[in-house]
C-alpha cells in the first residue's frame, strides 16, 4: 500500500494544481463569452427601439418615455436603460438606473474593460450607443445589463470542473493502485521463480506468457467506461444550450447516447419518388413539410426510411429487398418501400386518414367521414408497416421515429414485437379537444396505439394539453400533468412539445442564385413588368391552407387601395394533392374560379393580380420565388407548424421581404416579428398586405434579422436532438428501474 501511495499522492497533487490553474482561465473565458453575448443583445435592442424612442423624444413626453424604458427593462437581464441628451444634463432613465451612471461619465464608462462596472448592486455591463436626434445631436442611449448571473454560472462551472477532477483523480488513482499492486505481485512471483531456478535457463511456457488480470477484476474497466460515458451524457443533457445543433452534433448524439447504428423512420410519404416519363425515369421530391423536416435528419443518421412506394417507377429501381439508396447523387441513407394495393390505399390513406382523421384534427369546417371498411384497411396497413420495421431492425432495441396521423396504431404494434425499442412518435398536425375527438368511433384504439410510444411529440403545448385531456377523458390511464406523462398498462409515455423547424443553413445550391437574378427570372417567366411587386404563397392545394381566404384578402386590398392595381401580383404555387377525394376536387375548382374572377375584375389588360400555378415545383424553383418575392403570405386556417414560413425567412439572406402569418399556425408562436393576422378577417389581411408592400427596408431588415436568428438556433437538428436526448434519458431510467427491481426480487 505504501508503494501505491507513492504513485497516487503525486498524481493527486498534480491534478489539484492543474485544476487550481485552469479555474481562473475558465472564469475569464466564461465572462468574455457572456460579455460578447450582451454586446450583441444591446445592439439588437438599439435597432429595435430606435424609431419609437426618437418619436417619443421628439414629442417631449418624459413620463411616457420613462414608462417605455420601464417596460423594456422587464427583461430578466436588462437591468436599466437611460438616455442622455447632452453630457451636462441628467439622464432620462428607468427607475433602477444606478447612480454611478451619469451623463458626464459616459466617456469613462465606455472605456471600461469589457464595459463592466462594479457597483453596490453587483457586477453590471454598461453599453453606450450613440442615438442622435434633431434636438440632441450628441444624444446617447445607455443600457445596463445585470451580470450577476455570470457569477452563478461561473460557480456552477467551477463546481462541475471540481467534481470532474475529483472523479478523474479517483478513477486514475484506482487504476494506478491496481496496476501497482499487480506489478508488485508479478515482480515478487518472478523473484520466487528465479530463486527456484526457473530463470533464464528454465522458464516455463505458462510463466513466459503475458501477465493477466485476475478474474475478479474483469468487470472493472467496463464499469469505469460506463460511468464516464454516463457522466458525459448527463452533462450534455443538463447543458443543452451549449450544443451547436448541426448534422454532426445530431450524429454524435445518436452514436453516443442512443447507440444510433439502427435508426428507422416511418412515414407514409417518401422523400424521393421515381416517376416514369416515357423512356426515362424522373426523380421528384414531394411538396411536404414532413419531408422537408426529416430529409436532413436522415442524411445525418444514415438509417432506413420506410415509406409507401407510390411512384410509377418505384418498383423498377429497388433491389430484391425493396430498398433503394438516396439521395441519388450522394447516397446517405436508404428507402425501404412498402407496396399497397389500390384498395388499401383508398381505404387507409384517402379514406380513414384523409377523410376521417385529417378534417377531425383541423378546425376547417369540413365534416369528417368514418367508414368501417376504411378502418379495417387502416389497421391492416399499420400492421404491414410494423412488419416492415421488424424486418429492417438489426438489433432488439432500434430507434424508431413514427411520423404523423397515418400511423396512430403503429407504436403499440411495434411495442408488442420490439419491447426494447425506443419509439418516438410525432404528430405533425393539430390535436383537437376531447369533445371533437370523441366523434371518432375508434377513439380508444387510436389513443392506445399512440401510447405505445416512448415519447409522443406535438408542435405546441396547446396540442399536448388537448391530447392529455383527451386521454384523461376517454381512457383508464394514469396521467401526470406535472411531468406530462401517461401510464397505460404499466408502460410510460412522455408527451412533450417539440416545435419542428428546417435545416440551417439552407443548402448552398438553393440560395446560390442572387436575389436580383431571381427577381428578373420570375418576372420574365410570369410576364410581369420590371418594377412589379410580387407576393408569394406556397402550399399544397388543401382546404386547411386558406388559399381562398388569401385571394379574398388580395381582392379586398385592391378594393380599398386601388393604387396597387397593376402594380402587384400574387404568385400562388399550389401543389396538387389527394385529387381522388371529392372535397379536394371541389376545392381546386373553387380556387381556380376565385382567381379567375379576381383577375377578370382587376386585370384590365395588364398583369394579373393572381398568378395561379397548380403544379409540382422542385425546392430550387420554390426558393427562387421566395428570394424574388416582396412578401410571403401564409394564411392557414389551422396548422401544426407550417414550415413555408420558416423556409421563406431562411431563403432571405438579403434580409428583405415581409412575412404575413396566420395566427392559427404553430409558427406564429415562434415568429412574432411577422405580421400576424386572422385569415378569416379580409380587412385585417388587406391592411397587412398594404403594410408589407409599403414597409421601409430598415424595418424589413430588423424583423428579418430577429426571425433568422431564431430559426438558425432552433433548427431541425435541435428538434430531432431534443427528442433523442429525452429518449436517451428515459432509456437510462428504464434500465435503472429494471436493475432495482431485479435486485429487490428474491433469488
Amino acid at each position: 500500500m505504501s508503494l501505491s501511495l507513492r504513485f497516487v499522492l503525486p498524481l493527486l497533487l498534480v491534478l489539484a494544481a492543474f485544476a487550481w490553474a485552469i479555474l481562473p482561465l475558465v472564469d475569464k473565458l466564461t465572462l468574455r463569452w457572456f460579455v460578447r453575448d450582451i454586446d450583441v443583445r444591446a445592439a439588437l435592442v438599439v435597432n429595435t427601439i430606435q424609431e419609437p424612442l426618437l418619436e417619443q423624444l421628439a414629442a417631449g413626453s418624459r413620463g411616457r418615455t420613462t414608462r417605455f424604458f420601464n417596460t423594456i427593462t422587464q427583461d430578466e437581464r436588462l437591468f436599466a436603460i437611460g438616455y442622455c441628451a447632452s453630457p451636462q444634463g441628467p439622464p432620462l432613465a428607468s427607475s433602477l438606473l444606478p447612480p454611478e451612471v451619469r451623463c458626464s461619465e459616459l466617456e469613462r464608462l465606455g472605456d471600461l474593460p469589457d464595459h463592466l462596472l462594479k457597483s453596490a448592486r453587483g457586477l453590471l455591463h454598461v453599453a453606450v450607443q450613440p442615438l442622435p436626434s434633431e434636438s440632441a445631436p450628441a444624444g446617447r442611449l445607455v443600457m445596463v445589463h445585470d451580470m450577476n448571473f455570470v457569477e452563478r454560472r461561473s460557480e456552477e462551472t467551477r463546481r462541475y470542473l471540481f467534481w470532474f477532477f475529483v472523479g478523474l483523480g479517483a478513477v486514475v488513482s484506482l487504476l494506478t493502485v491496481v496496476i501497482a499492486q499487480l506489478s508488485w505481485r508479478g515482480w515478487v512471483q518472478g523473484m520466487r521463480a528465479l530463486l527456484r531456478g526457473e530463470g533464464l535457463l528454465r522458464q516455463p511456457l505458462a510463466k513466459a506468457a503475458a501477465f493477466e488480470l485476475p478474474p475478479e477484476f474483469d468487470p472493472l474497466p467496463r464499469d469505469l467506461q460506463r460511468l464516464i460515458r454516463e457522466l458525459q451524457t448527463e452533462a450534455r443533457s443538463r447543458d443543452e444550450s451549449q450544443i451547436t445543433w448541426t448534422q454532426d452534433s445530431l450524429r454524435a448524439i445518436l452514436h453516443g447516447e442512443l447507440r444510433g447504428e439502427d435508426v428507422i423512420v416511418v412515414s407514409n410519404r417518401e422523400p424521393y419518388v421515381h416517376q416514369r416519363r416515357g423512356e426515362r425515369i424522373e426523380i421528384q421530391r414531394p411538396a411536404s413539410g414532413l419531408v422537408t423536416a426529416l430529409e436532413p435528419i436522415m442524411r445525418a443518421c444514415s438509417g432506413t426510411w420506410i415509406a409507401h412506394g407510390s411512384g410509377s417507377a418505384d418498383r423498377e429501381v429497388v433491389d430484391q429487398h425493396d430498398r433503394v439508396a438516396v439521395p441519388p447523387d450522394n447516397p446517405a441513407y436508404r428507402i425501404r418501400r412498402v407496396w399497397l394495393s389500390a384498395e388499401e390505399e383508398a381505404g387507409y390513406y384517402f379514406g380513414f386518414a384523409n377523410e376521417g382523421l385529417w378534417p377531425l384534427c383541423h378546425i376547417a369546417h369540413v365534416r369528417p367521414t368514418f367508414r368501417s371498411a376504411d378502418w379495417a384497411h387502416y389497421v391492416a396497413v399499420n400492421r404491414k408497416f410494423a412488419d416492415a420495421v421488424v424486418a429492417e431492425a438489426h438489433t432488439r432495441a432500434p430507434i424508431v421515429l413514427v411520423h404523423d396521423y397515418h400511423f396512430a396504431l403503429l407504436p403499440r404494434m411495434l411495442r408488442e414485437q420490439l419491447p426494447e425499442a425506443t419509439i418516438i412518435a410525432f404528430w405533425h398536425i393539430p390535436w383537437p379537444n376531447p369533445e371533437s375527438f370523441a366523434i371518432c368511433p375508434w377513439r380508444e384504439q387510436i389513443l392506445a396505439g399512440m401510447l405505445g410510444s416512448t415519447i409522443l411529440g406535438f408542435h405546441t403545448q396547446f396540442h399536448c394539453n388537448n391530447f392529455v385531456d383527451t386521454v384523461d377523458r376517454l381512457l383508464e390511464a394514469r396521467v401526470d400533468r406535472e411531468a406530462f406523462t401517461v401510464s397505460l398498462g404499466g408502460k410510460l409515455t412522455a408527451v412533450h412539445r417539440y416545435p419542428i423547424s428546417i435545416a440551417w443553413p439552407p443548402e448552398e445550391t438553393l440560395a446560390a442564385k442572387p436575389v436580383e437574378a431571381c427577381r428578373a427570372a420570375v418576372r420574365a417567366r410570369d410576364g410581369l413588368p420590371a418594377a412589379h411587386a410580387i407576393g408569394v404563397g406556397v402550399d399544397r392545394l388543401d382546404y386547411t391552407k386558406g388559399i381562398i381566404e388569401r385571394f379574398s384578402a388580395i381582392e379586398r386590398l385592391l378594393e380599398l387601395k386601388p393604387e396597387w392595381i397593376g402594380r402587384v401580383s400574387f404568385v400562388q404555387i399550389a401543389a396538387p394533392t389527394r385529387s381522388s377525394i371529392d372535397e379536394y376536387q371541389s376545392y381546386e375548382a373553387r380556387v381556380r374560379a376565385v382567381a379567375q374572377r379576381i383577375n377578370d375584375r382587376f386585370g384590365r389588360g395588364g398583369p394579373p393580380p393572381i398568378v395561379l400555378k397548380v403544379e409540382h415545383h422542385d425546392p430550387s424553383q420554390v426558393y427562387e420565388y421566395y428570394r424574388a418575392a416582396d412578401l410571403c403570405f401564409v394564411s392557414s386556417l389551422h396548422d401544426g407548424m407550417n414550415l413555408v414560413a420558416k423556409e421563406f425567412v431562411a431563403a432571405r439572406d438579403d434580409e428583405r421581404g415581409v412575412l404575413i402569418l396566420s395566427r392559427f399556425t404553430g409558427a406564429a408562436r415562434e415568429l412574432p416579428e411577422a405580421l400576424i393576422v386572422n385569415p378569416y378577417d379580409a380587412d385585417q389581411c388587406a391592411a397587412a398586405l398594404h403594410l408589407a408592400l409599403s414597409m421601409p427596408p430598415g424595418e424589413q431588415r430588423d424583423r428579418m434579422r430577429l426571425m433568422r436568428g431564431l430559426i438558425s438556433e432552433y433548427n431541425v437538428y435541435r428538434w430531432a436532438g431534443r427528442m433523442l436526448l429525452d429518449a436517451a434519458t428515459m432509456r437510462r431510467r428504464g434500465r435503472l428501474l429494471e436493475k432495482t427491481n431485479a435486485a429487490r426480487s428474491p433469488a
